[in-house]
């Protein structure tokens, strides 16, 4: 896909049952919320625990569910798993935090805050793995918060080589992701699924740092929902391949079927909350 963000058209899409759902699971969380605010801050946790698991899984980190959990609750680190994963656990879970207090804040989405948000995920890290134009594997040194100065290409499951935006145009796409999600961000005639969803997409296709982007796409995605009143679209690392898969297909020209997956993960997240929420209510009564 190119950088065209308005080439989906939700009212000619399949997307329409998958939007209604979304709005109405959102209406009946925002009801038991409301009737149960005593729980609420028990299910922002899970949330804050399930995101930082999943999105760094998806990234390859080797931390269990439970592991993630345990580190982020006792502060304690897992004999035989390695240091950067725990670190990565702990700058995604205080990225959260601060992603709702850019919220709290009303800023709005800029260069600035995308850079401060990957200095935060690559907080402390020094070092990235990376393949160089031999076919190596290099560490080089991390440049959090900073644009990649050379070119980044990722090797696809069918064996061809993916480039991302060249380094020269970094900036310029930069900006029009970020002035494209603050118009569309008030536009009432474009649900907030397909807004978010396209600014993940794009942000992956730009792949604007050297490390971080799709924790970073992700964030902003979510930033995105929250924003306009929902909940968070946890993508699954069981689904990696297929995320990765629609990802590919939105690069050829067809985001559809990324867009049903996000949507199918915000649902998930959603029914998961309205569960979480019955269950402490028949515990406590």
């Amino acid at each position: 896909m190119n950088n065209n963000y308005d080439d989906f058209n939700e009212n000619k899409s399949d997307m329409t049952e998958s939007l209604y759902l979304i709005d109405d699971l959102k209406d009946q969380i925002n009801n038991k919320k409301f009737l149960q605010k005593e729980h609420w801050s028990a299910i922002q946790e899970k949330l804050r625990i399930d995101w930082t698991y999943d999105s760094n899984a998806i990234e390859g980190s080797s931390l269990t569910r439970g592991e993630t959990l345990f580190f982020l609750q006792q502060g304690l680190t897992v004999e035989g798993k390695p240091f950067k994963d725990f670190l990565d656990a702990r700058n995604h879970a205080e990225a959260i935090n601060w992603l709702y207090e850019v919220i709290k804040d009303n800023r709005s989405v800029s260069q600035g805050l995308i850079k401060e948000m990957n200095a935060l995920l690559l907080s402390g890290v020094k070092y990235i793995q990376a393949i160089n134009q031999s076919g190596q594997k290099i560490r080089k040194p991390a440049n959090p918060g900073k644009y990649k100065v050379l070119p980044n290409h990722v090797l696809q499951t069918d064996g061809t080589i993916h480039f991302y935006t060249d380094p020269i145009h970094v900036v310029d796409e930069m900006e029009a992701l970020c002035q494209w999600i603050n118009e569309n961000i008030k536009n009432k005639n474009k649900h907030s699924l397909v807004i978010a969803s396209i600014a993940h997409y794009n942000m992956v296709r730009i792949h604007p740092f050297d490390d971080g982007n799709g924790r970073g796409a992700r964030i902003l995605m979510n930033l995105i929902l929250i924003k306009k009143g929902y909940p968070v679209a946890i993508i699954k690392n069981e689904n990696r391949r297929k995320y990765l898969t629609t990802l590919s297909q939105a690069d050829k020209g067809n985001i559809n079927p990324f867009l049903k997956l996000v949507s199918d993960s915000l649902i998930d997240t959603e029914k998961t909350i309205i569960n979480e929420l019955q269950q402490l209510s028949e515990k406590f009564t």
